[in-house]
């Protein structure tokens, strides 16, 4: 992997973790763009998903600080019943990554035909936001599983998890400004624990991968993703996520054209 391509690919992992496009399926029709052959080396996505976990603590450390002194307080409050949502919310994903990670796996092999596919059930969910209440509520426990299982789903690549949790969240009546926090801040057990587990499985041992394009896609993908998650927000916070969603359209449609053009 070349320093422009490192850069090019940590800019799109940081900007579209966060928006509601799908990082992971830009990452896939990225690296057919590029040339860039499917690889058994997670090293440089265990870097780039490092990148944007750092993105989001930077985004949410009060938050993050916050939540923590309420859970070392050792009793039932605001903070532990927020963090047990997330942790709710990180069992669904949980199960599929330790029971179907070969299938998963199977999946993020340039595969242009599925990232249009799935581009179009994003862009659908996120035109279907138009519909949701106007009124907002909490994040309650049983809606946490459910936003939760839309992460799990979200595996996919061309499924944002961004777009996603934020949708099911406002369809389920969830508040703007709250399912955005609640998003950000329930990703960062998921891609916390697949990256130990990649780093303990031994898939960034004798990688090939320099340290220089390494230390660029970090910080691409860390630079852009905290531009990202502010922007999200923001976004979320004034209901335009129909742009998005034509968006994801008119990707699904150049992928699907662009698979059977190269078949």
């Amino acid at each position: 992997m070349s320093l422009l391509e490192a850069l090019i690919l940590g800019i799109i992992q940081g900007l579209t973790e966060f928006l509601p496009v799908s990082s992971s399926g830009h990452l896939e029709l990225g690296k057919v763009l590029l040339g860039i052959e499917p690889s058994s080396d997670v090293t440089f996505t265990v870097v780039v998903h490092g990148a944007t976990v750092l993105s989001t603590i930077v985004v949410f450390y009060r938050d993050i600080i916050n939540l923590l002194k309420g859970v070392f307080e050792f009793k039932w409050n605001d903070s532990t019943d927020y963090a047990f949502k997330i942790c709710l919310s990180a069992i669904p994903v949980a199960i599929i990554g330790l029971l179907f990670k070969e299938e998963i796996e199977g999946f993020f092999n340039n595969n242009v035909l599925l990232v249009g596919c799935m581009l179009l059930v994003t862009g659908s969910l996120l035109a279907f936001t138009y519909y949701s209440p106007k009124d907002g509520g909490e994040v309650t426990k049983g809606k946490a599983i459910i936003i939760g299982i839309a992460q799990a789903i979200a595996v996919l690549p061309g499924i944002s998890r961004s777009g996603s949790t934020i949708a099911v969240g406002l369809l389920l009546g969830v508040d703007k400004k709250k399912v955005a926090r609640f998003s950000f801040l329930m990703v960062l057990i998921p891609i916390i624990g697949a990256n130990a587990k990649d780093i303990l499985d031994g898939g960034m041992a004798n990688s090939s991968i320099g340290a220089l394009p390494l230390l660029a896609g970090f910080l691409a993908a860390f630079l852009s993703g905290v531009l990202a998650c502010k922007w999200m927000i923001a976004i979320v916070t004034r209901g335009k996520l129909i742009h998005f969603a034509i968006y994801c359209f008119i990707a699904a449609i150049a992928a699907i054209i662009a698979h059977y053009a190269a078949s």
